[in-house]
């Protein structure tokens, strides 16, 4: 007959037993429950087409202008209180290299997708070179969806693709690792947002007809909200199917054309503004509701604590307001997209879970402030690395990144490994700013101007003193206009990087005397 000193050992020892057991079961559902991860991409969203501020004081608070006053965003707004954004994020100043950045991890410079692909032609323009990448990726490009892929995520994109021409392998994101591709092409806007348009198959721009859908050919829906309801279909799929899923929204809007979502119209009626920037303004809410919708869905599906949100635009504003002094859809950063100043190339960023639980796995490996700004730079290289780390995965050994990982800047800290550099290169013509080459280094910006009219053109900024650039310092101060052009010579050579052309060769760097 047992003692009850025996059967205490023995009842502890069970205890014991079943902890670790416990323990270890949870361990193992944490290894085959990778977090989610949704990239919201809006075409053409800048840093001011929203109401939630995102730049500060030189005391780091958050101010608000005049444009975040008008534009109606509430689901971002709440989202930036539950996650951290960047005051200082940058993309390309144009859409296909932006795109393709996020899939390889590589400035524009490196992959050689250096302007946006025209479908139907090569578009290097005049003086471009000759061997830019206007097809873009393909089948045996590393991207990142196709690592997800690999390690066993449902890769899905929504929306525009705009990887690369008609008749390419780009044109088709089921080729660079998607595993579901809804209303991806080669085409870079919409024909039309009025499903009674069939979005551009029956009225509006046939050449720019948005594929599949048809099942919402000749209904009284938006485009924008087409696309959130098959991308919430995906991700219930994705979970019945029992896999993690990566989901590429990549709306359409804002870009144009304006047209104006009625859902949203008489919000801005009162507004004193143009007909078509009311019409912009609807397309910001409506993209603000497609926001809404699918945080929504996650919830609703248990999913929200182990899903990871990064929003963000491709490149800086086209909202359709008036250009006063360099000053527009910006402002007050200077330019707008395709321009080489800030507004061409600052866009709005946000991270965040879901749902936030800080206890659980995910969320302890890759904490995220709360209502927090981050100043450090971060870029749009900067995506693929980051959620590389957030999936646990690894990209080739050999492959070159140009981006870093964000886990320590989503935590309010600071990256002490990070450069500051960020190069936009653009050596193409027929847009606002035209064969130019920019290079922010910490707090200085120098841009080059290509020589294609038989004489050489700097711009020098003081970004912490100057941030909305007002005065160019490069003849004042000849010293640092050397460093930074020296700066410059040594990124573009690093990336390979294709120069401007004439008929006697490349138009290559020419250092200031």
């Amino acid at each position: 007959m047992k003692t009850k000193i025996g059967l205490r050992i023995e009842f502890l020892v069970f205890l014991l037993l079943l902890l670790f057991y416990g323990n270890y079961c949870t361990s193992q559902t944490k290894e085959i429950n990778p977090p989610n991860i949704i990239v919201f991409l809006v075409d053409d969203m800048g840093l001011m087409d929203t109401s939630v501020p995102f730049l500060t004081d030189t005391n780091g608070n958050w101010v608000k202008y005049p444009l975040n006053d008008y534009y109606k965003t509430p689901h971002m707004e709440k989202l930036a209180e539950q996650g951290i954004r960047f005051t200082n994020f940058y993309a390309h100043s144009v859409c296909s290299p932006s795109r393709t950045s996020i899939l390889t991890g590589q400035n524009s410079a490196r992959h050689g997708v250096t302007n946006w692909i025209k479908s139907e032609e090569n578009n290097r323009t005049e003086f471009g070179p000759t061997n830019w990448n206007w097809k873009g990726l393909t089948k045996k490009s590393i991207t990142l969806p196709r690592i997800l892929q690999q390690a066993g995520y449902k890769t899905i994109h929504v929306g525009k693709a705009h990887f690369g021409p008609f008749n390419s392998e780009a044109e088709n994101p089921l080729n660079l690792g998607f595993d579901i591709n809804i209303a991806g092409s080669s085409i870079g806007q919409p024909g039309s947002y009025l499903g009674t348009e069939g979005f551009g198959h029956t009225g509006g721009n046939k050449m720019r007809a948005v594929p599949g859908l048809e099942k919402y050919h000749g209904n009284d829906i938006f485009l924008t909200e087409a696309l959130t309801l098959e991308a919430n279909r995906a991700i219930s799929q994705a979970k019945e199917e029992g896999k993690p899923f990566f989901l590429n929204m990549a709306h359409y809007a804002v870009h144009a054309p304006f047209y104006s979502d009625s859902r949203f119209e008489q919000n801005y009626k009162n507004s004193e503004k143009s007909e078509k920037a009311q019409a912009y303004a609807t397309l910001i809410e409506g993209i603000d509701k497609s926001l809404g919708d699918i945080l929504q869905h996650v919830k609703d599906l248990g999913l929200g604590e182990n899903t990871l949100l990064l929003f963000l635009g491709d490149n800086g504003s086209d909202a359709p307001v008036p250009i006063e002094n360099d000053y527009s859809s910006s402002s007050p950063l200077k330019g707008k997209k395709g321009n080489h100043w800030e507004g061409g190339m600052r866009v709005p960023f946000i991270a965040s879970w879901v749902s936030r639980n800080e206890k659980i796995a995910c969320q302890e490996e890759t904490p995220i402030a709360r209502n927090s700004a981050q100043q450090q730079q971060g870029t749009i290289m900067d995506i693929f690395s980051t959620l590389c780390h957030v999936a646990k995965v690894k990209p080739p050994k050999d492959y070159i990144l140009d981006g870093f990982n964000l886990r320590n800047q989503f935590n309010g800290g600071k990256n002490k490994q990070r450069d500051e550099l960020f190069l936009n290169h653009f050596p193409h013509g027929n847009h606002r700013s035209n064969y130019y080459t920019s290079l922010v280094k910490s707090e200085w910006k120098i841009i080059y101007h290509f020589q294609t009219e038989n004489h050489t053109r700097y711009e020098l900024f003081n970004l912490k003193k100057d941030p909305f650039e007002t005065t160019n310092v490069s003849h004042k101060n000849p010293e640092q206009l050397n460093i930074m052009m020296k700066a410059l010579s040594d990124e573009m050579n690093n990336k390979k990087a294709l120069y401007p052309e004439n008929e006697k060769g490349p138009l290559e760097l020419i250092m200031p005397k």
